[in-house]
């Protein structure tokens, strides 16, 4: 009898980049690894959306719409290349009007895609509706999502299959076209008994025929069980991805599941063993450069305690070493139990995961509660949707009061629809005020990645990478020029934190096991560098409550202020933190400026 075959999505050049790099890998450094997997007889590919669609625009200055262009430009016309969708939040983090959510799908289309995998971090239907609509409408195939996690030890309502079951008849029963149904633990922590046994129950639900999909990832260490409990209860897709970029924080490996299925009655997309090894072989050498975080390469027995996705975990640990926070992230992840539990238990993936990490990160560095983080504030009080159990009572009226928020049962379209900077027109005017280029792609550019948006369209945007050798070749026009370090044999069995200065530019370096890693950021200073470069004046002085950087100045010196006005917004950690006037006075200096990197406790302003 012929082996069942199972479509595989290889998710290297999406998932796999951003679990591993935080979506960091430059264009040119990896197509040659695209023609090896075409090479190698794949044709089902992730190649965009998600959170590699910003990171292009906010770390590489490249636009997303060109790689798209160009990947397809390399698999053919017949490749199915798939992208990864937040409902009604598109590839943004906050949620999308029904003029950026039809721009989104338009523009996805036009630029190379087959299909769109879309999904809500809170299963809330309402959520999937217009978005799967306009998906379908604009002639790409619509895989609608289940999105899965496991809860905390002792937590129970939500994220069993009784759970999954009620969210699949609500989507079938909704009307919303599709071509497959996925079914999405991003964080990994599903147990394969939980799978075999969802999987079994859509397979009951569903029309016959229907292509049903697995995704999870390597992060608790159970991913190649549950894909093999998947293919016995009758999945029929699965998604890997390829080393470097695979297990740990990613998907397992393509050479991994292979030899997982060997005498089982399963194909696995016709894939080779040897060709597959050449394609692992290229893309090891494309991606050597590349400073590869530890915390990439291991899996966590805790991940279900703290439920932390992949694809978001090694994103915000190298945003913790930017800010030189890193030692804090134990403390932080201990945190996040307790944001889940008392956050409606929405599932652990973007934009929900960076919620729950920024208010685990706030809970952890500021006392329990003391901050509520925007996105998380909004997603109890209901902005982003309905959470499938009711927030803690006691967390929505902290969000309230520190918003300034009432909470909100109206649907988060219907909140985005009234919202004018969500609009077409808002932008188009912005785009005209900026003097760019007004055309469909720069509007939902600017959009989705609003100042930052503007930054690239305006050709300021800035490269931050990672690569581990001194000399690494980064593309004109991308960066400064490379760090050099030629004769510094010295180094050569240091390990530590160091700061280089290149043409009067400081660089943080950090060499590890005498590697080292050259990170293109301008260097952050120590508090003590702060206070000695500081002026010395009269007068209140307002203080970072965090590392991060200027976004915007909103008060310059002059200014009159009462106590608790904004003054500038800091971007830290994805967040944009309001700084407000201590007490009501002038503002006397502002010591920052905007894209000034600052630490905690750094004085940014005085206000006499």
């Amino acid at each position: 009898m012929a082996k069942k075959y199972i479509d595989i999505m290889d998710t290297t050049f999406r998932d796999g980049f951003q679990s591993v790099f935080g979506g960091r890998v430059l264009m040119e450094d990896f197509f040659p690894a695209v023609e090896a997997a075409k090479e190698a007889g794949i044709t089902h590919f992730e190649f965009g959306g998600g959170a590699r669609f910003q990171s292009l625009f906010f770390y590489l200055n490249e636009n997303a719409f060109d790689m798209m262009d160009r990947f397809r430009s390399i698999v053919g016309s017949d490749a199915n290349l798939q992208t990864l969708a937040r409902g009604v939040n598109t590839v943004m983090l906050d949620t999308g009007s029904r003029e950026l959510v039809d721009l989104h799908a338009k523009m996805f289309k036009k630029h190379g895609t087959t299909t769109i995998r879309n999904f809500d971090a809170l299963n809330d239907v309402e959520n999937l509706k217009y978005s799967g609509e306009r998906i379908v409408h604009h002639g790409l195939k619509h895989e609608v999502v289940v999105t899965m996690m496991d809860l905390p030890p002792g937590c129970v309502g939500a994220h069993d299959v009784a759970f999954y079951e009620k969210t699949l008849r609500e989507i079938l029963d909704s009307g919303i076209p599709y071509s497959s149904i996925c079914f999405k633990d991003a964080s990994g922590t599903s147990s394969p008994q939980k799978v075999y046994e969802t999987i079994q129950m859509a397979r009951r639900l569903v029309p016959d025929g229907t292509h049903l999909r697995l995704h999870t990832h390597e992060t608790a260490g159970v991913s190649v069980g549950c894909y093999l409990a998947a293919l016995e209860a009758g999945v029929d897709g699965i998604d890997l991805a390829a080393a470097p970029v695979s297990g740990g924080t990613s998907q397992p490996d393509i050479l991994t599941m292979l030899h997982a299925v060997k005498g089982k009655n399963f194909d696995l997309g016709g894939l080779e063993l040897e060709k597959i090894l050449k394609y692992e072989d290229v893309l090891q050498d494309c991606l050597k450069d590349y400073f590869m975080p530890p915390e990439a390469t291991q899996v966590s027995p805790l991940i279900p305690f703290s439920p932390m996705p992949g694809g978001a975990l090694t994103a915000n640990t190298q945003m913790m070493r930017d800010n030189n926070i890193l030692d804090r992230y134990p403390e932080v992840i201990r945190a996040m139990r307790e944001v889940v539990e008392k956050g409606g238990f929405g599932t652990s993936v973007t934009p929900v995961s960076q919620f729950y990490f920024q208010q685990a990160l706030n809970n952890a560095l500021m006392g329990p509660w003391k901050k509520i983080a925007p996105g998380y504030g909004r997603m109890v009080l209901g902005y982003f949707g309905k959470t499938p159990v009711a927030p803690d009572a006691e967390i929505i009226r902290i969000s309230a009061e520190q918003l300034g928020l009432e909470p909100t049962s109206e649907k988060a379209i219907d909140l985005a629809d009234k919202d004018k900077t969500k609009s077409i027109a808002f932008w188009t005017k912005r785009l005209e005020d900026e003097g760019i280029a007004v055309n469909d792609e720069n509007i939902f550019i600017a959009a989705s990645c609003d100042e930052k948006g503007i930054t690239f369209l305006k050709g300021g945007a800035e490269l931050n990478v990672r690569k581990n050798i001194p000399n690494a070749v980064v593309p004109a026009g991308h960066a400064p020029q490379p760090i050099k370090t030629e004769g510094k044999q010295s180094m050569n069995n240091a390990t530590g934190n160091y700061t280089v200065v290149v043409d009067g530019q400081k660089y943080n370096v950090q060499i590890a096991a005498g590697n080292v890693d050259v990170q293109v950021v301008p260097h952050v200073a120590t508090a003590s560098e702060a206070r000695d470069e500081l002026p010395v004046q009269e007068g209140a002085e307002v203080r970072a409550m965090l590392p991060g950087s200027v976004f915007k100045i909103l008060a310059e010196a002059g200014t009159l202020v009462n106590e608790g006005d904004k003054i500038m917004i800091l971007e830290s950690m994805k967040m944009e933190i309001d700084i407000v006037a201590p007490c009501n006075g002038v503002v006397q200096s502002v010591l920052v400026r905007p894209n000034d990197k600052v630490i905690e406790g750094q004085a940014l302003a005085i206000i006499g």
